[in-house]
């Protein structure tokens, strides 16, 4: 129930636009926060057949469930005692997913714990970090090549990822050294 400030992929600006263009944006007055709160005109970029606003949960139901359905990840609903479709979900399959699955994108392409919790809501990045930890990319890697690069002054690439030029000026004397080739294994050193 808070606004937030995200980043709008291109694909997404795209496809907002595209649709502007065919559909435009209906006014609609309706209490806002609550069913008692104050009458409020915003305009909807996205709404229900009948021009009016477009709840999650009805969306959840006659557009999300039965795409997954349909992809066979979850099952095909049932009727419940008064002939109702039901559709049978958790947490997992459910529209939260999708905060999850932006939350694995953006980590594993490089987003910071910090960035990721003010684009979530999440008021500490640290609460952040204990529910996205599993999903941050192998540090092992990436922490080879930065001590390697920092002790053999090779010059850092996109492959590296951030890090500071702290540093960078100390000319190292050392030997001439090969990087070990590539193992399944991630060699590793107790400290």
């Amino acid at each position: 129930d808070r606004e937030r400030v995200v980043p709008l992929p291109r694909w997404a600006s795209e496809s907002i636009t595209s649709h502007l263009a065919k559909h435009g944006a209906v006014a609609v007055t309706l209490p806002w926060e609550r069913t008692n709160g104050a009458p409020t005109t915003v305009r909807l970029l996205f709404r229900s057949g009948s021009d009016k606003h477009l709840q999650a949960r009805i969306f959840d139901e006659v557009i999300w469930k039965p795409a997954l359905a349909a992809a066979g990840l979850i099952p095909a609903p049932t009727k419940d005692a008064r002939g109702r479709r039901r559709f049978v979900t958790d947490r997992r399959t459910g529209l939260h997913a999708l905060r999850h699955f932006y939350a694995s994108v953006t980590l594993a392409d490089g987003v910071n714990v910090k960035e990721l919790a003010e684009y979530l809501g999440h008021h500490d990045p640290g609460f952040t970090l204990r529910l996205y930890t599993h999903l941050l990319p192998s540090s092992f890697d990436r922490a080879r090549r930065a001590v390697d690069n920092r002790m053999l002054q090779r010059p850092r690439t996109s492959a590296d990822g951030p890090g500071t030029d702290q540093g960078r000026s100390r000319k190292v004397e050392h030997p001439a050294v090969e990087s070990p080739p590539d193992t399944t294994e991630e060699p590793s050193i107790g400290l």
